[in-house]
């Protein structure tokens, strides 16, 4: 992982990623927590993508959360 010119010795394992451009969370929890957006806005600036995308299959209907940087 490159942060800030620095290698980092971690590493990020999103669900998916989808066309090399859009990080794709899938969920099954009863709602989306800040956890998650958290969690896919630090996807996207370790992997300088500009688009995710969190789905949730755990609530009566399918929801999703689009985060943009």
């Amino acid at each position: 992982m490159n942060y800030k010119g620095i290698i980092l010795p971690h590493h990020f394992y999103a669900d998916f990623v989808v066309l090399g451009k859009i990080i794709l969370e899938v969920k099954a929890v009863s709602a989306i927590s800040d956890e998650f957006v958290a969690q896919a806005i630090n996807y996207l600036k370790v992997s300088q993508n500009k688009l995710a995308l969190i789905v949730n299959f755990g609530e009566h209907k399918l929801t999703y959360k689009r985060i943009v940087l």
